[in-house]
C-alpha cells in the first residue's frame, strides 16, 4: 500500500511539473530577436507572395539582413533604402513589421502614396501577412480590425496615406514605415511634406524608427534626398567568383551582344569582374551573394543615428543577368520605358546629361553628306517653320528606320509664297537624281494664326497647323478642330504639341553616336544653327505641388527658332508613322553605321541620355 501511495505521488509531482512547464512556457516574454532571426524562424512566405511558397531564409536574400536589422539597433532612428525591382524591400518592411508585433509591441504607422493604394496593401499584402504567421495568431485581432486601422496586443497599426496630411498628424507614433516615398506628393495641401508630417509624430518617443524605402525617380526625389542625407550610406560588396575581389555590381559591367535577337541574349548576358575579367554567371551568384557584404561609401565618426542602403536589381536571387540585359534592349529607345528600367530596375535616380544640350555636342553629329543632299537610307522627309513676325525659320529632315534622322537644309523665308515654294522643291540623293520632296511639314500657328491657317488649308496635302501645349500632357499631341463639325464638311483640325517631349526626344537622340537611331546634321550646318539647337535646357520645377522638367531658354538673349522648327518635324514625322518604318527590300548595301575598330563583340550597355 505504501508502494502504491509513493508512485502515485510521484505521478502527480510529474504532472504537477509538466503543467507548471508549460504555464512558464506560455506567459514567459519572447526570446528577444533580431528581425532577420525573427522573419527566419516564423515567416512563411504563400503562394501569392512567391514562386518558391515556404519558410522564409536569409539565406535567399542575405543583403537584407543588415537592414532589417538596424532596425533593432537602439542608436539607429532613420533608415533610407532605395530599393529596385525584385529585391525584397517591401518583404523586409512586413518582417519588421510583424516582429514590432510579436516582439515588442508600440504603435506603428505604414504610409503609402495614397488612399487606395493604403487599403489595397492592408488587404491583399499585409492583413494576409500576418494570418500566416503562427506566432502572432493571439496577438493580431483580426476581427477587430479595419482596413487602414489593424489591432493588435500593446498596440495599433495605421495604414496611412501621403495625401491626407490630418491623419498622418493626428497620432503619436513609435514606429513609421514609408513605402515608395518617391510618388508622394511634395506637400499635402498647405501642411509640410508627409515626411516631416510623419516624422514629427514619432520625435517624443525614446527609441523611435522611421524606415524609408522606394524605387527613385529623380536625384530630387525623396529617397534619394534621404539616403543622401544618411550619416553613414552603404553600398553591397561581392567576391567574383575567380579572383575573389570584392566589387559592387554595375550595369557598365554586364556584357552581351546588342545584335543577336533577345532570346539568344537572355541566355548569353555575363557580368565581366572589373578586377580579373572573369565571366560571372547567374549561378555564381547565390554563393557570391551569401559571401557578400555592406560597405560603407563614407567615412563616420561615432554612432550613426541615420544610415542608408542601396542595391539594384543585378543582386535580386529572382532575375537575372540575361532577363537585365533583355529589358535594357526593350527599354533603350523608348523614353519612359528606359527611366523605368534606370529607376526600377538599376536603382538609380534619372539624370540627364543632355539636359543642358552643348553646341560641340550638336556639331560632333555632322556627317559627310553636304547641304541640300538627301541621305541613301532615307524613306521620308518632314519639315517644320516657326512663323515670326516679317519673316519664317525652317528646316527638312530625312528620316530612315529606327528613327534614324539628318538635318538635309535650313534657313530664313520671307513670305509664305517662299514656304510654298522651299517645301514643295524636289531634293536630290547621294547620285544627284531629283527625286526627294517633303512629305509632311507642320507650320507653328502661335503667331499670324489666321494666316497660317489660311496657307495650311490651302496646301492640306503637305501641310497642317500646330502650336505648343502650355501644359504637359501625357500623349506627345492631341488634336482639336478649329471649327464646327457640319453634315459633308470636314474640319480644319489644329494639333496641339507638347514640345518637351520633342525636344527630350532630340536632346536623346544627340546623345546617340552617328548611325543608327542618332539625330544627325548634314557638313555644312553651321553654328549659328548649333546656338539655336542649345538655346534651351532642361530645368526642374514646382508645379502643382509636384516636381515636373520642362525645357526653358537658358537666356532671354538666345534665340531658339531652329529648335522648334525641328520640334515640328519631328512631329510631322510622328504623323507619318516613322517610328514603324522598315527597311525597304531592295539590292542595294543597307545603311550600315561603321563601327570604331576598337569595339569588341560583347556589348557593354551604357545608358543613354534619353527624354523622361
Amino acid at each position: 500500500m505504501v508502494y502504491t501511495n509513493l508512485t502515485l505521488k510521484a505521478k502527480w509531482q510529474a504532472d504537477l511539473d509538466e503543467r507548471l512547464k508549460r504555464a512558464l512556457t506560455t506567459f514567459a516574454p519572447p526570446t528577444k530577436l533580431k528581425v532577420s532571426e525573427w522573419a527566419e524562424k516564423y515567416r512563411i512566405m504563400n503562394r501569392e507572395e512567391t514562386s518558391k511558397p515556404g519558410p522564409w531564409k536569409n539565406s535567399t536574400v542575405p543583403y537584407l539582413e543588415k537592414i532589417m536589422d538596424a532596425f533593432n539597433d537602439d542608436y539607429i532612428e532613420f533608415i533610407a533604402f532605395i530599393k529596385a525591382a525584385q529585391t525584397g524591400g517591401t518583404e523586409a518592411a512586413l518582417n519588421m513589421t510583424g516582429y514590432t508585433i510579436d516582439q515588442d509591441p508600440s504603435r506603428m504607422m505604414y504610409v503609402l502614396p495614397d488612399e487606395d493604394t493604403a487599403k489595397n496593401f492592408s488587404t491583399e499584402r499585409l492583413q494576409k501577412f500576418l494570418r500566416c504567421c503562427s506566432c502572432l495568431d493571439h496577438k493580431f485581432f483580426d476581427g477587430d480590425s479595419k482596413d487602414t486601422m489593424l489591432k493588435f496586443r500593446g498596440g495599433f497599426l495605421i495604414l496611412g496615406s501621403a495625401q491626407s496630411p490630418t491623419k498622418l498628424s493626428s497620432w503619436p507614433i513609435k514606429r513609421v514605415i514609408m513605402d515608395e516615398v518617391d510618388k508622394y506628393p511634395r506637400w499635402s495641401g498647405r501642411e509640410a511634406s508627409p515626411l516631416k508630417l510623419a516624422e514629427e509624430r514619432t520625435k517624443t518617443w525614446p527609441g523611435r524608427k522611421i524606415f524609408l524605402l522606394s524605387t527613385p525617380t529623380l536625384r530630387t526625389g525623396n529617397i534619394m534626398q534621404a539616403y543622401d542625407s544618411s550619416d553613414v550610406r552603404y553600398r553591397y560588396q561581392v567576391p567574383c567568383p575567380f579572383c575573389g575581389e570584392f566589387q559592387t555590381l554595375e550595369w557598365k559591367q554586364v556584357k552581351f551582344n546588342s545584335d543577336d535577337d533577345l532570346t539568344i541574349i537572355q541566355f548569353n548576358t555575363y557580368y565581366e569582374c572589373r578586377f580579373c575579367g572573369g565571366h560571372i554567371l547567374d549561378h555564381h551568384k547565390p554563393d557570391m551573394l551569401i559571401k557578400g557584404r555592406w560597405v560603407a561609401e563614407n567615412a563616420v565618426l561615432g554612432k550613426p543615428k541615420r544610415v542608408g542602403f542601396a542595391i539594384n536589381s543585378l543582386y535580386s536571387p529572382w532575375v537575372s543577368f540575361g532577363q537585365m540585359s533583355t529589358e535594357f534592349m526593350r527599354s533603350k529607345d523608348d523614353p519612359k520605358q528606359l527611366m523605368n528600367f534606370v529607376n526600377s530596375w538599376l536603382g538609380e535616380a534619372w539624370e540627364n546629361k543632355a539636359a543642358a544640350m552643348d553646341i560641340d555636342v550638336v556639331l560632333q553629329r555632322r556627317t559627310e553628306i553636304p547641304m541640300n543632299m538627301v541621305p541613301s537610307w532615307a524613306l521620308i522627309l518632314t519639315g517644320g517653320v516657326d512663323c515670326q513676325q516679317g519673316y519664317f525659320y525652317w528646316s527638312i529632315r530625312a528620316w530612315g528606320t529606327q528613327m534614324t534622322s539628318q538635318l538635309v537644309a535650313y534657313g530664313k523665308a520671307m513670305t509664305y509664297e517662299d514656304i510654298t515654294e522651299i517645301m514643295d522643291k524636289f531634293w536630290p540623293d547621294e547620285e544627284g537624281e531629283l527625286r526627294w520632296q517633303v512629305n509632311l511639314y507642320a507650320i507653328d500657328s502661335g503667331y499670324d494664326t489666321e494666316n497660317v491657317y489660311q496657307h495650311c488649308f490651302e496646301n492640306s496635302d503637305v501641310a497642317i497647323p500646330v502650336k505648343g501645349s502650355s501644359n504637359q500632357m501625357i500623349a506627345r499631341y492631341k488634336i482639336t478642330a478649329l471649327e464646327k463639325k457640319e453634315k459633308q464638311l470636314i474640319p480644319q483640325l489644329l494639333y496641339i504639341l507638347d514640345t518637351d517631349q520633342y525636344k527630350n526626344m532630340i536632346a536623346a537622340r544627340l546623345a546617340k553616336p552617328i548611325g543608327k537611331g542618332s539625330w544627325m546634321l548634314n557638313a555644312d550646318t553651321d553654328e549659328e544653327y548649333a546656338e539655336q539647337i542649345t538655346a534651351e535646357q532642361r530645368i526642374i520645377m514646382d508645379k502643382g505641388g509636384r516636381q515636373i522638367e520642362t525645357w526653358q531658354k537658358k537666356t532671354s538673349a538666345k534665340q531658339n527658332h531652329y529648335l522648334d522648327t525641328e520640334v515640328y518635324s519631328a512631329f510631322a514625322a510622328d504623323m507619318l508613322h516613322v517610328r514603324n518604318l522598315e527597311e525597304e527590300p531592295v539590292n542595294e548595301t543597307p545603311y550600315q553605321p561603321q563601327k570604331p575598330a576598337q569595339e569588341e563583340a560583347e556589348y557593354t550597355p551604357e545608358l543613354p541620355d534619353l527624354e523622361l
